[in-house]
């Protein structure tokens, strides 16, 4: 643990910074790793406590049904999920985040895409028992979908 607590939206204020700083100095194109790897080490640099491909297992009955690794879990609270994709965040991205949210029982998580021009960002919560579609609604699912891709007949 860090010698000094911080609340929730202060570590997630802390490391929107240090992704924006990081994105700044590497800039897009590289790997996942490589942006998770230096977003580590620049909250290490801020005196917060950061595991990397932090394991989460999920078990029903006695019985491990999942193992989830976490890009990066910050002080034991904020799930930190890295992509370097050139589209933005997506439902699925998303839908992935709360799923670990779920797995770990953390309050707040971050998504964090560095393969655009400017930093992709976007805070998340634990869902309310509604899947990310019809929170988000139908509508803005169909701004997601690229040229090349269709429209599911559902939507």
């Amino acid at each position: 643990m860090s010698l000094v607590e911080h609340t929730t939206g202060e570590l997630t204020y802390k490391i929107n910074g240090a992704a924006m700083t990081v994105h700044n100095r590497i800039g897009p194109g590289y790997k996942e790793e490589v942006y998770e790897k230096a977003l580590a080490a620049e909250l290490q640099k801020l005196g917060l406590v950061v595991e990397r491909q932090y394991p989460v297992t999920v078990v029903d009955r006695d019985e491990v049904v999942a193992v989830f690794y976490l890009d990066l879990f910050v002080e034991n609270r904020v799930v930190v999920e890295v992509k370097a994709f050139c589209h933005l965040l997506t439902n699925d991205e998303r839908a992935q985040g709360i799923n670990y949210l779920k797995a770990t029982g953390a309050p707040v998580g971050l998504l964090l895409n560095f393969g655009r021009r400017s930093l992709d960002h976007s805070r998340i919560f634990p869902g309310k028992n509604l899947s990310p579609v019809q929170r988000i609604g139908r509508d803005n699912v169909r701004k997601n979908i690229t040229k090349n891709q269709q429209v599911p007949k559902d939507i």
